[in-house]
C-alpha cells in the first residue's frame, strides 16, 4: 500500500538517490528534475515547462525524438546509452512511465556516473 507523501518528502527522496532523475510528461514538457550540486548534466529552474526538444543540442535532437517516440508507442519500454565524459563513464537510461491501464504518462530519464561501479570486484559484505 502506498502511503501519502508530501511533495517536499518526495523531492528529498529523489535528491538523495545516487542518480539524476528528470521527468518529461506525455506532451514532451519537462516537469521535474532532481537537484544536486554534483549533477552531471546541469539543469536550471527555467527548464521546467519547456519542451524537451528545446533542451538538447540540434545534433542529438533526432535521438531524443526517436527515444520518446519509441517509448510513447510502446515499441520499447526502456532505452539506454553510455558515454565517456571528462574521463568518466556516464550511463543514461530512459523509461516509459505508464499508469495501471497502460496509458503513457511520460518519460523518466535516469543518469548515473558508473565509473567507480565498474571497478567493483569480489564481494563486500560488511561495513568498514
Amino acid at each position: 500500500m502506498l502511503e501519502t507523501f508530501s511533495t517536499e518528502t518526495l523531492e528529498a527522496i529523489f535528491d538523495a538517490l545516487p542518480v539524476e532523475v528528470s521527468f518529461v510528461d506525455d506532451a514532451d514538457t519537462v516537469r521535474y528534475y532532481s537537484k544536486g550540486d554534483k549533477r552531471i548534466f546541469r539543469r536550471t529552474p527555467a527548464v521546467i515547462g519547456r519542451k524537451v526538444q528545446d533542451c538538447h543540442p540540434p545534433k542529438s535532437l533526432h535521438k531524443v525524438e526517436q527515444v520518446i517516440s519509441d517509448l510513447k508507442s510502446g515499441k520499447r519500454e526502456m532505452a539506454e546509452f553510455w558515454i565517456d565524459l571528462n574521463g568518466r563513464k556516464i550511463y543514461i537510461r530512459y523509461f516509459s512511465v505508464r499508469d495501471k491501464a497502460g496509458k503513457y504518462l511520460g518519460t523518466l530519464e535516469v543518469t548515473q556516473d558508473i565509473t567507480d561501479i565498474q571497478k567493483i570486484t569480489g564481494e563486500k559484505r560488511l561495513l568498514d
